[in-house]
């Protein structure tokens, strides 16, 4: 038994390890030229901003936005259904901010969720080819925002640009928690992207051509499903060849975390419930990567408990034991290299972690993503013996 428990913490060591050198570590080294501008003749853009309720971030927001130094685009705004007066701030901004407009949407659909309902709207009326996505509570890093994201789009293959979006720094757990899963979550799908396996992207910051989201018929396959917007429409329309990534801290947006728990469940409820809808490769190399972070702490606790028996009982012969040793050797291979390459994503993606709480955030998701996991199983099994 304790020979098959080492033999198996190996293997889960090695997979890690082999994700951690030559999967996450094309994010962490990968270089990174400075945005140089737009061109004259840079193609036309629209940013697409839906807001329901959100008077106080537009004002902040769309000065920023309209100040991008890009030669050709407009500022397009959603207004679904808002009912803080933010129609009557998007009328009186509207003649003072360059490149401004607005759709006032007042019905919700029956047969699409109220953003998917927005989005689709704003794709139709979009005056550019192509779009760039932000939400209200999100701030571009710098004037060159939009013209960082859209500048791989020379590359004619290119349809799609995936961005970064750290969340702002706040004290206490709950927002340690939420940066951490945030870090890890961006390190997988740049890194998968990167490796030519792309398969999400993040609402906050995300452009992509209008004739790629009808071509895929937009939000057709997953209209009545909460969220989504961003990630399954990446894990739909993503290939190897038409994904780009934009990795200067200058295309970067900031937006404000949940700051109550049951808000933060709410939203990752939500996400759990989209990640089900995913393609099944992806599932499986994310289930895969996810599996073996927990199992590597969790066998590493098992050992420990086994070497503190051993030790208790003075069967010290057996602490020599080459499986033991090599597993135990590897173990801590695996934690300097998470945090060494982590901790160099998470200076890149503007320190969502500072270095030194690296190793708390190792630990800290392989028990979220414990807990998660135990969770969705106890959800399954209550809903099948309901039935």
């Amino acid at each position: 038994m304790i020979t098959g428990l080492l033999a198996g913490w190996l293997c889960v060591l090695t997979i890690q390890v082999l994700c951690l050198l030559f999967l996450f570590a094309r994010t962490a080294f990968r270089p990174v030229s400075a945005p140089v501008g737009a061109p004259p003749s840079a193609p036309g853009v629209t940013i697409v901003v839906c807001a329901n309720n959100e008077h106080d971030n537009l004002l902040e927001l769309l000065p920023m936005l309209t100040a991008q130094d890009y030669p050709l685009f407009e500022v397009l705004v959603m207004d679904d259904r808002s009912t803080d007066l933010s129609d009557v701030l998007l009328e009186e901004l509207v003649p003072l901010l360059p490149n401004l407009r607005y759709i006032r949407v007042d019905v919700e659909a029956a047969h699409v969720t109220p953003k998917k309902y927005a989005l689709t709207i704003a794709l139709k009326k979009a005056l550019y080819p192509t779009v760039l996505l932000t939400d209200a509570d999100c701030r571009p890093a710098s004037d060159q925002w939009l013209a960082g994201m859209v500048a791989a789009f020379e590359n004619p293959s290119t349809e799609l640009v995936l961005g970064i979006s750290p969340y702002d720094r706040k004290p206490g757990f709950l927002n340690f928690l939420i940066r951490s899963e945030t870090l890890f979550t961006a390190v997988q799908y740049v890194s998968l992207a990167l490796a030519g396996m792309p398969y999400m992207g993040v609402g906050r910051n995300l452009a992509y051509r209008r004739e790629l989201f009808f071509r895929h018929k937009g939000f057709y396959s997953h209209m009545r499903v909460w969220g989504g917007d961003d990630d399954l429409f990446v894990n739909e329309a993503a290939t190897p060849q038409n994904v780009a990534v934009s990795l200067h801290p200058d295309t970067f947006t900031t937006s404000t975390p949940k700051e109550s728990w049951s808000a933060w469940k709410r939203q990752k409820q939500r996400h759990l419930n989209v990640g089900k809808r995913y393609k099944t490769g992806d599932k499986i190399r994310l289930g895969l990567i996810t599996a073996t972070h927990v199992l590597s702490w969790l066998m590493a606790l098992l050992a420990a408990g086994y070497v503190t028996w051993l030790a208790l009982t003075g069967q010290t012969d057996a602490l020599l034991n080459p499986l033991l040793l090599a597993a135990t050797g590897l173990f801590v291979l695996r934690f300097g290299l998470f945090w060494g390459i982590i901790g160099r994503i998470s200076h890149r993606f503007g320190q969502m972690v500072r270095w030194y709480a690296i190793p708390a955030t190792d630990l800290t998701l392989a028990i979220y993503y414990c807990l998660s996991t135990l969770r969705i199983a106890l959800t399954w099994r209550r809903k099948q013996t309901g039935w």
